[in-house]
């Protein structure tokens, strides 16, 4: 192959390494950030979702580097809370141009989400309720509980979700005085992020609480969200004609949120906003109340849909248009298609780190409580939770890249592709899958040009397995 067929390959994986060269000051050690990178580069182009042994196999490395690769996630050296704000400030910056922003403020997503894990000897895992409507899901599973926060981008004529962080937030008990709850957590993940735009935070009703709305507007940021049906607010008090002693009424007559659909007359009919919806009218009622969890005026947005049927949103923003309400609300399901593709695509729990002097996990077991337990003991439960939570920031960051990858370089993706579709919709971005599978196809040519002048590429190079398949393929 000629050296200007070399050349062809080489942007999509330069593109690539210039986003996570600029991750570098969240690690210690320079041979720490160097795993890092690799572990990177396997998430994205390994076929299979086996665990480390994957990150092996899609490198073509010998057989020490598992070794390696499992000292990474262990390591110390791995500044967890600096490499979430570090790849949240590259996103910002990155993808400026196509951040979705509604009134000057940029779309977060924050949701849930339960991974099977039935190690009973991992930390964290504990018996967890499922509220899906999907019938393919158990009712209860045993696994980790995490949160995750993505960002809104344009991409192409779509919308993508590009995840910033994701944490296990619950499991485990170090102090019986630790009272945080998994509001607490999401909020303390939000601001670890250390985000100085205007945000609008959207999630649904389970975040509807004073213990997320209260820290996000002392933060100068606000939320939207659902509310529950069973919710109620309160109608200003009116004004006093005649002062008298106290302090003056601030709620008024006691409203139910479901009795606002009960006066069709105050409901205006527009086009819905909502994203993919065309030839389609909702009609929505706007009003100001107080809501005595965080004791101020938020808007409820209550929405009459043709075929979604009714639904109330809140807003902590009263000067937010009812519409751009509804609008923000429309793209929240991108959190759930981000999820499909981490647990299908990226393999983002994918990991299998036991612990072996941990008491083994009983069958019916809830929180894990180790503060009964020796400091060693407790610092052992944490180096294991820190591997996970490595484990989740890196397929998290991989994905990212991925996505990133598909909406800055599409063309390139397109053209590196190199295998079938049946259908490529005009308009689409590349998917993770098909992102993955060209960085894969490039990868020997990228290897080969940069054996001498990338560090990844070298320490790569240095380390195949010419007795395999895979590394005589990436040798070649």
């Amino acid at each position: 192959m000629s050296i200007k067929t070399f050349e062809k390959f080489v942007p999509l994986w330069s593109a690539w390494w210039d986003i996570v060269s600029q991750l570098r000051p969240a690690f210690s050690r320079s041979s720490t950030f160097l795993w890092f990178a690799a572990s990177l580069a396997a998430v994205c182009v390994r076929p299979d979702l086996r665990g480390v042994t994957s990150f092996v196999r899609a490198l073509g490395l010998q057989r020490r580097c598992y070794e390696r690769f499992l000292d990474f996630f262990h390591s110390s050296a791995v500044k967890l809370p600096e490499l979430r704000a570090s790849w949240t400030a590259t996103v910002l910056t990155l993808l400026k141009p196509f951040l979705f922003t509604v009134n000057g403020h940029i779309v977060l997503l924050a949701d849930g989400i339960k991974a099977p894990k039935t190690g009973r000897k991992m930390p964290g895992v504990k018996k967890l309720h499922q509220e899906s409507q999907n019938n393919s899901k158990p009712e209860y599973i045993f696994g980790h509980s995490c949160q995750a926060i993505a960002v809104v981008v344009h991409a192409a004529s779509s919308f993508l979700a590009v995840p910033l962080a994701t944490m296990i937030h619950e499991g485990v008990v170090f102090s019986n005085r630790d009272k945080r709850t998994l509001l607490d957590k999401l909020i303390l993940l939000l601001v670890s992020l250390a985000i100085t735009i205007p945000v609008y935070l959207v999630a649904d009703r389970y975040y509807a609480s004073a213990k997320v709305i209260l820290p996000l507007l002392k933060c100068g940021q606000h939320l939207i969200t659902a509310v529950r049906s069973n919710a109620v607010a309160y109608m200003p008090a009116p004004p006093v004609e005649r002062k008298g002693r106290g302090r003056p009424r601030k709620y008024g007559d006691k409203i139910k949120i479901k009795d606002l659909f009960e006066d069709l007359c105050m409901f205006v009919s527009a086009p819905s906003p909502v994203y993919g919806e065309r030839g389609v009218d909702i009609q929505y009622r706007t009003i100001d109340l107080y809501w005595r969890p965080v004791g101020r005026l938020v808007r409820f947005v209550s929405v009459i849909h043709p075929t979604r049927g009714r639904m109330t949103f809140l807003t902590t923003d009263v000067s937010l248009d009812a519409l751009e309400v509804v609008r923000c609300y429309g793209v929240r399901f991108k959190i759930e298609v981000t999820f499909k593709q981490a647990v299908h695509t990226v393999g983002t729990w994918c990991y299998h780190f036991w612990m072996a002097d941990m008491s083994p996990r009983p069958n019916r077991t809830g929180n894990q409580h180790v503060h009964l337990k020796s400091e060693k003991y407790r610092a052992a439960v944490r180096r294991k939770l820190a591997a996970y939570d490595c484990h989740l920031q890196v397929g998290t960051i991989a994905q990212g890249l991925l996505q990133m990858l598909a909406i800055l370089h599409a063309g390139t993706v397109w053209e590196r592709f190199g295998s079938w579709l049946r259908t490529i919709r005009s308009g689409i971005a590349p998917s993770e899958s098909v992102v993955t599978l060209a960085l894969r196809q490039c990868l020997p040519e990228f290897l080969a040009t940069n054996r001498e002048t990338n560090i990844l590429a070298k320490l790569i190079t240095e380390n195949l397995d010419l007795d395999r398949a895979e590394g005589l393929r990436l040798a070649s």
